[in-house]
């Protein structure tokens, strides 16, 4: 959206100067959480260096959001048109923000920032939600379910990637960890009494492997062993795995586990093991992408001077808990390039990228295409009718 007579309307060139006084904080939020990786719910730092600097911005801050020890909803303003912004900053298991979330922290953050002076005579609420635990803990959905994104007209969340992207592709998911029971024995002398938990793991990566010849597309089965056996002079009488189920949706990612898990049954049939199953987090769904608030985010970034190129041979497929709140209102989950090819997400080196230059100028980029975004919704007569009539009718 333009000011009559050209160029962009007086307050996207306000969020745009606040983007710009606030770069020193924001650029040391995204390193101070980098070289402080915490894993899901333990994110007690990053949680509260964000909220602190949305604090200092004039936010009321929420801790704790949902029974969530770092979750949190900072809001500002008290008009009708209630956006939300998503932070993440989760890490991985030892290596660290080797998804960026530093960069999706700050970036909320700044544009949090950049909306605050402007949320009242937009007629906006801003929310700036902190959002933990989004790597295998499903976070946003347990803030879904307990009613954090009630009333929100729209959400959304940028982050880093290999690709700049006005969308990232998502599968539904499904987190279970197994355990087989057995009964340890000498291993040499007397093998015959033990009943081998770690040969039920074996024979149940075969059934899987096997069966990928039959997945459909979309379909996918990863996952690790955690636990197989103590010492090899010891029948193993128990043994563990993590598995990820991944699926194009929510329905058919149903069926998928269905058929995943009788292969873990079939290692216990076969051992004479028992097995169990944990299920660690709700199901992550399909994403579906609000198409009109994407096309308005990719012109802003756009005028940055970010380029959006055409879809890689090989697109980035991956899941996310935002793709739960998708299905639930407007939302959009854009990708940011930050220069780290051939490194690319849950690397060692895209962790390394994640506090270069490219990743520091995502964070401010980030930050003033979702400002704008918001300004553009909350200007545009059409798009905002349209996004307070679907809130109404969730109400």
């Amino acid at each position: 959206m333009s000011a009559p007579g050209g160029g962009p309307p007086p307050e996207k060139r306000q969020a745009q100067v606040t983007v710009a006084a606030e770069t020193n904080r924001l650029l040391e939020l995204s390193h101070q959480i980098h070289a402080h990786p915490e894993p899901g719910f333990e994110e007690v730092r990053a949680a509260a260096w964000c909220a602190e600097a949305l604090a200092a911005g004039g936010f009321y801050v929420h801790a704790g959001v949902g029974g969530l020890a770092t979750a949190f909803d900072a809001t500002i303003g008290s008009g009708p048109l209630e956006i939300g912004i998503c932070c993440e900053y989760d890490a991985l298991p030892e290596i660290g923000h080797a998804c960026g979330h530093n960069v999706i922290a700050a970036a909320g953050v700044g544009a949090g920032l950049a909306l605050a002076p402007l949320a009242d005579a937009l007629g906006c609420t801003i929310h700036v939600l902190g959002t933990p635990a989004e790597e295998g803990g499903g976070g946003k959905i347990l803030m879904l379910e307990a009613g954090a994104f009630d009333g929100l007209c729209a959400a959304m969340m940028v982050h880093p990637a290999p690709d700049e992207l006005v969308q990232m592709p998502c599968l539904a998911i499904a987190h279970f960890d197994v355990r087989f029971l057995g009964k340890e024995a000498h291993a040499s002398a007397f093998p015959e009494l033990g009943v081998n938990a770690a040969d039920a793991v074996t024979i149940a990566q075969v059934s899987v492997g096997l069966l990928r010849q039959h997945a459909k597309p979309g379909d996918q089965v990863h996952g690790i062993v955690t636990n197989g056996g103590a010492a090899p002079n010891i029948v193993p009488g128990l043994a563990e795995a993590k598995y990820y189920v991944r699926s194009a949706t929510l329905d058919g990612l149903t069926a998928w586990e269905n058929r995943v898990r009788r292969c873990f049954e079939a290692g216990a049939l076969a051992t004479g093991c028992s097995v169990e199953f944990t299920t660690r987090c709700p199901a992550y769904s399909e994403f579906r992408a609000d198409t009109a608030i994407g096309e308005c985010y990719r012109a802003n970034a756009e005028s940055l001077g970010r380029v959006f190129p055409p879809p890689p041979a090989r697109p980035l497929t991956a899941s996310t808990d935002m793709a739960n709140i998708s299905l639930a209102i407007p939302a959009i989950h854009p990708t940011l390039d930050i220069g780290s090819a051939p490194a690319v997400n849950h690397q060692p080196e895209f962790a390394a990228h994640c506090v270069t230059p490219a990743a520091d100028r995502a964070v401010l980029d980030g930050a003033t295409a979702m400002a704008w975004t918001v300004i553009d919704l909350a200007l545009d007569r059409d798009e905002r009718e349209r996004l307070l009539r679907s809130a109404l009718r969730r109400s």
